[in-house]
C-alpha cells in the first residue's frame, strides 16, 4: 500500500522505491517478492481492476479516497490473479488495514472494503465489453491500458494491431542477461548457469543474450558478482552493434544511465579507446561506474550535464566534448510507451502531453550531438518508443534540416534473425514482435567526409 502511495504521488516507479520499502518495513526477501508482485500487478491491471470493482459498488471507484482504491486494488488482484494466496486472507488483510488506517481517511472504511470483496469473490465473471461496439472501451478494459492510448493506437494501427499492443502491456517480461564478453563466453555463461540448476536458453536475435526460464534474485546467480552478465533486454542489446564501433575509436554515449548500452559499447570496442558517458544527473552516473566496475569496463569516462548546455551555440564548452567522436549513441528520454510491461505505471501517469514533451527535447539533443561527430562519423538515434513523433518522423526532419547527415540502413549490423525488424526506411523497430522482446526503435545516420 506504501509502495503503490509513494508512486501515486510522485507518478513514475523509482528503481529504489522496493528497496527503501523494504529496509523501512524490514522486510525478508519471501516478503520483498511478495510486495513487488503486488505492486507490479495492481499497476499492470489497474484498469481491469477498476471495472470489476466498479460493477459491484454503487460508488466509482476512482472517486473513492486514494487510500481506499488502493486497498481495493490490492485485494482485488489477489482475488484475481493470485492462486496461492487464499481468498480469506486477501479479504481479511485488505479490511483489517482499512481499519488501521481509519483516522487518516476520516472515518470508517472498512465495512465498504469488505462488502465489495466478497462480492467479488461471489459474482460470476463477466462478459468481456463488446469489441464490435466500441473497440477502445473494450481493449482499454481487457488490457487494462488507458482509453487515450488505445484510441491513438486503433486511430493509427487499426483495431486487431492495436489489441496486439495492448495485450503485450499486460505480460510479464522475461529476465533477459546480456553477456559480457570481456569476462566470458554466451556457452560458458549457460554452462555456468546450468550447474547451478538455473533454466537459460540463447536469446534467438541477439548473439550475445540469455534469457532465463523464470525470473530471480539476479544477485544470487552465478557469474553476478564476478561481472559475468548484465540484465538487459534483448532488443536493447541489438542498439549498440549498429555503431559499428571498432576498438581505439572515440564513442560518445549522450544520455548513458543506468550504462547497459555504454558498457555493451566497451566490450565490442575490446576496452581499447575511449567512451565519454553523458548524463544529466550525476548520481545515475555513479550507478554507471559501479556497473563499469563490476564489467571491468576501463575506457569509459562519465561527464554530468545536459548536452544542451555543455555544447553552445558553435563549440562544446567542455574539455572533453572538444575532439569530435568517431562514434555517437543518442539513446533518447522518450515516452517509453514501448516498455509498458516493464514500467506499468507508466500507462496511468503518461499523457499524450508526454510525447510532445519528449518529441521537443529529441529535437534538441539529436541537433545539438550531431555536431559532435566527425566527417565520416557514424551516430545512432534510438528510442524505447513505437510513435512516429518520437521515432521516424525525428529522422525524416533531422535529415531535411541537415544534409551533411544521410540515413543508413541498419541491416548490415543486425545478426541474421534481425532482419526481419528491418524496416522499409532501414530502421530497426521490434514492434509487436513475438520473440518477446521490448518495443525498441532505431534509425542509423552518417555525417558526410
Amino acid at each position: 500500500m506504501r509502495a503503490l502511495l509513494a508512486i501515486d504521488t510522485a507518478g513514475m516507479l523509482g528503481d529504489d522505491l522496493f528497496d527503501q520499502v523494504s529496509s523501512r518495513e524490514a522486510l525478508d526477501l519471501r516478503d520483498r517478492a511478495f510486495m513487488v508482485e503486488l505492486v507490479r500487478g495492481v499497476l499492470r491491471y489497474r484498469a481491469t481492476l477498476d471495472w470489476r470493482l466498479g460493477l459491484l459498488s454503487d460508488r466509482r471507484i476512482t472517486k473513492l479516497p486514494t487510500l481506499v482504491q488502493t486497498i481495493l486494488r490490492l485485494g482485488a488482484y489477489q482475488l484475481l490473479y493470485l492462486d496461492r494466496v487464499p481468498d480469506s486472507a486477501a479479504v481479511n488483510e485488505s479490511v483489517q488495514m482499512t481499519k488501521q488506517q481509519s483516522r487518516r481517511l476520516g472515518r470508517d472504511w472498512s465495512g465498504f472494503v469488505n462488502a465489495v470483496l466478497r462480492a467479488l469473490l461471489r459474482s460470476p465473471e463477466p462478459a468481456w465489453p463488446d469489441a464490435g461496439s466500441d473497440p477502445v472501451v473494450a481493449l482499454a478494459v481487457r488490457y487494462s491500458c488507458p482509453a487515450w492510448l488505445v484510441e491513438r493506437w486503433c486511430r493509427r494501427l487499426g483495431a486487431e494491431r492495436a489489441e496486439v499492443l495492448c495485450r503485450a502491456s499486460v505480460e510479464a517480461p522475461p529476465l533477459t542477461l546480456r553477456v559480457n564478453t570481456l569476462r566470458t563466453s554466451r556457452s560458458a555463461l549457460l554452462a555456468d548457469l546450468a550447474a547451478a540448476q538455473v533454466e537459460a536458453n540463447p536469446t534467438s536475435v541477439s548473439e550475445v543474450g540469455l534469457q532465463l526460464s523464470r525470473s530471480c534474485a539476479v544477485i544470487d546467480l552465478p557469474g553476478y558478482a564476478e561481472g559475468r552478465f548484465y540484465v538487459e533486454d534483448e532488443a536493447g542489446q541489438l542498439i549498440p552493434l549498429l555503431l559499428d564501433v571498432q576498438p581505439g575509436q572515440r564513442a560518445l554515449d549522450a544520455c548513458a544511465a543506468p550504462g547497459g548500452k555504454a558498457t555493451h559499447l566497451a566490450a565490442l570496442m575490446e576496452n581499447q579507446g575511449e567512451i565519454v558517458a553523458v548524463d544529466r544527473v550525476s548520481s545515475r552516473l555513479d550507478l554507471v561506474m559501479a556497473n563499469c566496475r563490476r564489467l571491468g569496463v576501463k575506457i569509459l569516462t562519465p561527464l554530468a550535464g545536459d548536452l544542451r548546455a555543455l555544447v553552445g551555440a558553435e563549440i562544446a564548452s567542455h574539455p572533453m566534448l572538444s575532439r569530435p567522436f568517431d562514434r555517437i549513441l543518442l539513446d533518447a528520454p522518450c515516452s517509453g510507451l514501448g516498455v509498458l510491461r516493464r514500467h506499468p505505471e507508466g500507462k496511468w501517469y503518461k499523457t499524450p502531453e508526454s510525447i510532445a514533451q519528449h518529441r521537443r527535447m529529441q529535437v534538441e539533443l539529436l541537433a545539438v550531438t550531431s555536431r559532435l561527430l566527425r566527417p565520416g562519423g557514424v551516430l545512432v538515434y534510438s528510442a524505447c518508443s513505437i510513435e512516429p513523433e518520437e521515432t521516424e518522423s525525428i529522422i525524416d526532419e533531422f535529415c531535411q534540416a541537415h544534409h551533411q547527415f544521410q540515413r543508413e540502413s541498419i541491416a548490415p549490423w543486425l545478426p541474421p534473425a534481425g532482419l526481419p525488424f528491418v524496416t522499409p526506411r532501414g530502421d530497426l523497430s521490434t514492434m509487436a514482435n513475438s520473440k518477446r522482446m521490448d518495443l525498441f526503435f532505431a534509425a542509423r545516420v552518417r555525417r558526410s567526409e
